[in-house]
């Protein structure tokens, strides 16, 4: 079997997310789910806002379940391999995820015209929705201008002193926290928006 998979080209995580994407466009048209219409449209745009979604509360989880906790336990001469090479790449997809979260779920809004509603927190689902978005747009604030420029420090990407650096790698660790506190309503209300109605 990994020798069939290995012929694929599965070793590469380009050819599997290709093939990811083959494999939705061949079995939504075999299944007639995929047509031009403003519905088909905004289920475009949430399918990508979702893919987005999991990536970058994907990897804010992994960062706090696994790769915090984990780094008082690794050898101080194996840590570089963290900080040096898993990090920075973690770093790179977390805060594209987010953004491109954020910008999908713009559109999405925008498609569906509960942009502004949802915003200013009118009543039933766009008041759900709403608070989802808030809670997400915190969040990838968040992300991008405090979590990240501590990361640079942190890592030594940028110039900083190691006070600087302890420092910055405790408010980026407390700031991620603090996402992943907010992540599990803002879940809970992307999800109730759908399926409460409010």
């Amino acid at each position: 079997m990994a020798d069939l998979l290995a012929k694929l080209g599965l070793d590469k995580l380009e050819r599997a997310v290709l093939y990811g994407i083959i494999l939705a466009a061949v079995l939504a048209v075999l299944t007639g789910s995929i047509h031009a219409s403003h519905i088909w449209g905004a289920f475009f745009l949430r399918w990508l806002h979702v893919l987005a979604g999991v990536m970058w509360i994907g990897l804010l989880w992994y960062f706090n379940f696994v790769q915090i906790p984990s780094m008082p336990k690794i050898p101080d001469e194996q840590k570089p391999a963290v900080s040096k090479v898993i990090a920075p790449t973690a770093l790179f997809w977390f805060r594209w995820a987010a953004l491109a979260t954020v910008v999908t779920g713009v559109l999405l809004a925008l498609a569906n015209g509960y942009l502004v509603d949802a915003l200013l927190l009118k009543s039933g689902a766009t008041r759900l929705i709403g608070i989802g978005m808030w809670l997400g747009l915190i969040m990838a604030f968040n992300v991008w201008f405090i979590i990240w420029p501590n990361q640079q420090k942190a890592l030594g990407l940028v110039e900083a002193s190691a006070d600087e650096k302890k420092a910055a790698a405790r408010i980026a660790m407390l700031t991620s926290r603090f996402n992943t506190m907010f992540s599990i309503p803002m879940l809970y209300f992307m999800v109730g928006a759908q399926n409460l109605g409010g």
